[in-house]
């Protein structure tokens, strides 16, 4: 059955449940920089920013959230989470300087019985003192059915029963929260499409959390059965798996459902990296939407296909949430992935030299789990000056280095065709492999020059796992000969420029 498009409001609660995540505690100062992203960037429609009487503190940053809501028009988004304490919540909420209660109730008859130690009678009678002081210091409500999954499934009376008593009472949302994250969405969408239809007048709002892996279909599933409102956070933060990703639920409610929302889809990296920081908590790379890989390409066959005929594009653009796509350098790249890398830096090469480059972006690719952009161009440089002459080769080399004693380097290398072991010790594994480099030549009457200048670089960026190319400029008595050298290790890349050098040398006194 196609369901009709209609707007779908997005109640954002990373400031209440998300900050209920392990670990996680804004400043109020934070607190107030997320509500300006959330509200004045990202457009959501309302915000659960805290629970009441948390502490001083907590209050100090809601007077501060609030004051700046009214300023800007948006006091009536910003909800805060109260108690069934008839005036405690209230209170407190509006020396806070709050306009909107979330009145905690039970929604399930074992929480109710159990936890309060009440009827649903009684509990309604405190219910309803605390509504009846809510609007008489002019809230608006809405009301949580705390654990209403577990409540519909197995007690659905006592649900029915709670609903009728409260259905007149002037509440503006009833939230339906799956507490403990257990429903399935057919259990979401039949358990929904129940209480819309018993309660036509009401606007019900759906709470999923991600238990199961299945926070984001439960809210597809909620908006079929014709909630009003889906509660989200940002980055899946929230209790124990976190709630439903404010990014996923959107482009899914767009993409999937045709659905609208006032989401400005530009703005969700940049709350995303936000959040990121201010929580500690950081988001995996392939997190749908904000990930840091999820527009990067790696597979040589799909960059091929788009620079062809767009092939592997779909309507997640990255363009769309005001990233780039990029295209993988590594063990799995093709012509065409070089060929998008150069075109995105400008470059053009020969079909030779682009040849070249590609196989030494393989050869580097399994020893690192991936090339980036800015890698390049270290890499072309090294090629460029790579010559088809190799008198010496380091066939291989270990390095070995502690705190408190000289560094010791074993290298084997083959010198014009033939196989020679040595070894070598230093203050550092670079003055180490120089020492046993320089005992192998020994007995082809060459000397390694003394070194003028010794650079080492990275791309920019700053990432520890980034290629390192060592430049060095040698002191060859007559004109200085500079090589350089690009590898993920310094020393390595160091090792290169000087085997480069030895190369030249050797060459040019044939």
């Amino acid at each position: 059955m196609k369901v009709k498009s209609r707007h779908v409001q997005i109640m954002d609660t990373t400031l209440r449940d998300g900050e209920q995540t392990q670990g996680v505690s804004f400043t109020p100062d934070e607190k107030v920089e997320i509500v300006k992203a959330l509200v004045g960037a990202l457009h959501v429609d309302r915000i659960e920013v805290a629970s009441a009487r948390v502490s001083n503190s907590e209050k100090e940053g809601l007077i501060q959230i609030n004051q700046w809501a009214r300023e800007h028009g948006y006091a009536d988004r910003i909800e805060i989470l109260g108690f069934v304490d008839h005036k405690s919540s209230v209170d407190w909420i509006i020396e806070s300087g709050g306009r909107v209660i979330n009145l905690l109730t039970k929604g399930s008859c074992k929480h109710c019985n159990v936890q309060l130690g009440k009827t649903l009678e009684e509990h309604v009678v405190d219910i309803k003192q605390t509504l009846d002081y809510a609007f008489a210091n002019n809230l608006k409500v809405n009301v949580y059915l705390e654990d209403w999954s577990n409540g519909y499934a197995d007690s659905p009376d006592y649900v029915f029963e709670l609903m009728d008593a409260l259905q007149d009472s002037g509440i503006s949302h009833f939230m339906l929260p799956d507490t403990l994250g257990v429903m399935s969405p057919d259990e979401v969408y039949d358990s929904i499409k129940d209480m819309v239809s018993r309660y036509p007048q009401v606007q019900f709002d759906f709470h999923p959390h991600n238990d199961y892996g299945l926070a984001v279909a439960n809210a597809m599933a909620a908006v079929k059965a014709g909630v009003s409102s889906i509660h989200c956070t940002i980055n899946c933060l929230g209790e124990r798996t976190g709630n439903a990703s404010l990014a996923e639920v959107e482009v899914v409610l767009r993409d999937k459902m045709n659905m609208h929302t006032s989401i400005d889809e530009t703005n969700i990296v940049r709350v995303s990296n936000m959040v990121e920081n201010f929580s500690g908590k950081w988001v995996s790379a392939n997190a749908p939407i904000v990930g840091a890989d999820v527009f990067t390409q790696t597979a040589g066959i799909h960059a091929d296909g788009d620079q062809k005929a767009g092939l592997y594009k779909t309507r997640l653009s990255p363009e769309r949430f005001a990233r780039k796509r990029s295209y993988a350098l590594g063990k799995m790249s093709g012509k065409a992935s070089l060929s998008k890398n150069l075109e995105e830096l400008g470059l053009s090469l020969s079909d030779e030299n682009q040849a070249k480059v590609l196989a030494r972006v393989r050869k580097l690719g399994h020893s690192k789990q991936q090339i980036t952009l800015h890698d390049l161009p270290f890499i072309i440089s090294d090629v460029m000056e790579s010559n088809n002459y190799e008198h010496i080769k380091l066939l291989d080399c270990a390095i070995n280095s502690s705190l408190n004693l000289d560094s010791t380097v074993s290298i084997l290398v083959e010198i014009e065709g033939k196989k020679h072991r040595a070894a070598g010790s230093g203050n550092g594994g670079f003055d180490a492999f120089i020492d046993a480099i320089s005992k192998a030549v020994q007995a082809y009457n060459y000397q390694l020059p003394s070194l003028i200048d010794f650079e080492v670089r990275i791309p920019k960026g700053g990432h520890a796992n980034a290629l390192t190319e060592c430049i060095i400029n040698w002191n060859t008595g007559d004109k200085p000969i500079t090589t350089r050298g690009v590898h993920v290790n310094q020393v390595f890349a160091a090792i290169s420029a000087t085997i480069r050098l030895i190369n030249i040398q050797l060459h040019t006194r044939d």
